[in-house]
């Protein structure tokens, strides 16, 4: 590979982390690999692949949309959502939804890029019907998920799938490199260069790397979301992804970890440790303030399952946690303090089942005077919420559809 495409792709690459850290996130998971038996550019989930000459034809904004282009592929999980419906249809379908995100967020698209107004804002499983089953539209990339399968005619399409080099070819399969060679271990571009096919994704790979990319997409959004840079149309979409499938724990554990306080420090400690400032690891514990919604829409059962959730997770970051519960009004025997080594355990019995507003814990908070690290509110978010967002990041826990004006949700499963 020339060594001006390896230096468009890292460009491109870092201009999208720069600019666009969601999408530059996801980018990074995806290897770079030089590939000969490509026409333009493809995925399998597992590398980002490309014709050489390609890339060079290519701008370096528009080289940005080709590699956005595949990682949003992976990670809406494109691979992993086909089901019953034709691998031409889909791809196409999957093609428009991508496409047409990646210009609203203000990417320039190559010539050829499929992206139909009329599709704007619905997903691939929506597209799909609208696409004619002799449809002559073409995709801008090769999608290599269903590798093991695409020799086979396709239900409903009325033509043969095209067969990639390393289905049913003994002399590619035997020159095909071992499977470590798709790894996602590295992302530097393999200057060497493929001249087959990647092997097939088997659909244990499927189910192992829709995991993957559940996650991934899950990490970046959040990091988005606090820097303020993902827009609420990308939001919507992603959640929908991810509600359903990525457990709370995850995400819970994930946000609790990046919170914690562990960080180096140049404070003199000792004037008898001499003139010079040397950094010491500097450790605070967590203040988290939890609220619960006893209101009647959540059942004991479940809180003592999320008390018992967050216990576990409490040690992990050295948490304080204050807890209190709250229907339309305080619970009259809180707030209950657990120390970072202490066991949460909540009363026997949780007073509450009547209205639901969310003040009142805000108003607590603020009477005390308290600064907590994270307010974690476990709710269904049917009430009344405070005017305005606190000085201190929020996070809730919804169990439900209920939305939120302000602050980050994580939906319960």
């Amino acid at each position: 590979m020339a060594r001006a495409t390896e230096t468009k792709l890292g460009a491109a690459r870092t201009r999208l982390i720069l600019e666009r850290p969601f999408i530059g996130a996801l980018v990074m998971h995806l290897p770079l690999v030089a590939a000969d038996w490509c026409e333009t550019v493809a995925t399998d989930a597992r590398s980002f692949y490309f014709n050489p000459g390609y890339i060079d034809s290519l701008s370096l904004a528009e080289t940005q949309f080709v590699l956005a282009h595949e990682a949003m592929h992976c990670a809406l999980g494109h691979f992993a959502r086909r089901a019953h419906r034709a691998k031409a249809g889909w791809d196409i379908a999957c093609d428009h939804a991508v496409n047409l995100m990646l210009i609203d967020e203000g990417l320039k698209s190559p010539r050829g890029a499929l992206a139909n107004r009329a599709y704007r804002g619905l997903s691939a499983e929506e597209i799909y019907p609208l696409i004619a089953p002799d449809a002559e539209e073409k995709p801008l990339d090769r999608h290599l998920f269903d590798a093991g399968t695409s020799s086979l005619a396709e239900p409903g399409s009325g033509r043969q799938a095209p067969r990639t080099p390393a289905e049913g070819d003994a002399a590619s399969t035997a020159s095909t490199p071992a499977a470590d060679a798709w790894d996602d271990a590295g992302n530097e571009a393999r200057s060497e260069g493929l001249r087959v096919a990647p092997p097939p994704v088997t659909p244990d790979d499927v189910q192992r790397l829709a995991r993957q990319w559940q996650s991934r997409l899950a990490q970046a959004a959040q990091q988005a979301r606090h820097s303020g840079r993902l827009g609420e149309s990308w939001l919507r979409s992603i959640d929908a992804l991810l509600e359903p499938q990525l457990p709370w724990r995850t995400l819970l554990a994930r946000y609790l970890v990046n919170i914690a306080r562990d960080d180096y420090s140049f404070q003199r400690l000792s004037r008898r440790g001499g003139d010079a400032l040397l950094p010491s690891l500097a450790s605070g514990e967590v203040n988290l303030v939890i609220a619960l919604d006893t209101s009647g829409s959540i059942g004991e059962r479940e809180l003592r399952e999320f008390a018992a959730e967050v216990d576990a997770l409490k040690g992990q970051v050295r948490a304080r946690v204050t807890l209190h519960a709250c229907d339309c009004r305080l619970a009259a025997d809180g707030p209950w303090t657990f120390e970072s080594w202490q066991p949460i355990a909540l009363p026997h019995t949780l007073s509450g089942g009547g209205g639901t507003s969310f003040k009142p814990v805000f108003d607590w908070v603020a009477g005390e005077h308290l600064r907590p690290d994270l307010l974690l509110y476990f709710t269904d978010a049917e009430g009344e919420f405070p005017a305005a967002a606190p000085p201190y990041p929020v996070l809730w826990l919804v169990k439900g559809r209920g939305e939120v004006p302000w602050g980050e949700r994580i939906q319960l499963n």
